[in-house]
């Protein structure tokens, strides 16, 4: 698979599938997945946390997306019941898996939903 084909897998793995097996196959081991919430360093433990904690309620729409030999970049509006923002998700690509996951976007928009917590 091409960069922007991975980055689409794992965007269909997560969002909806929740296929954790597939996705985990797309993914280095040593996987590194940066965010304003959350960061991982290692495939397992990310994956873990989606097995303990499974996405719910969640929808994208790809606004635009861009690729080249060793990354891709998805820009995305992302809802979650009440929020709405828009996601830069960038993936970076070595021996053909996804070795690195930098999700962008301004955590000011999830505020309200954190404070319910």
């Amino acid at each position: 698979m091409n960069p922007l084909e991975l980055a689409e897998k794992y965007m269909d793995c997560v969002f909806k599938t929740g296929d954790l097996e597939a996705l985990r196959k797309i993914f280095s081991d040593d996987l590194k997945f940066s965010g304003p919430f959350y960061n991982f360093n290692s495939a397992d433990d990310y994956v873990n946390a989606l097995r303990n904690n499974p996405p719910e309620n969640f929808k994208y729409k790809i606004i635009k997306s861009y690729f080249d030999n060793h990354s891709a970049c998805l820009i995305y509006e992302f809802s979650k019941l009440g929020v709405l923002t828009t996601m830069f998700q960038i993936f970076e690509i070595v021996d053909g898996k996804i070795s690195h996951v930098l999700l962008i976007f301004d955590s000011r928009s999830f505020q309200s939903d954190l404070n319910e917590k």
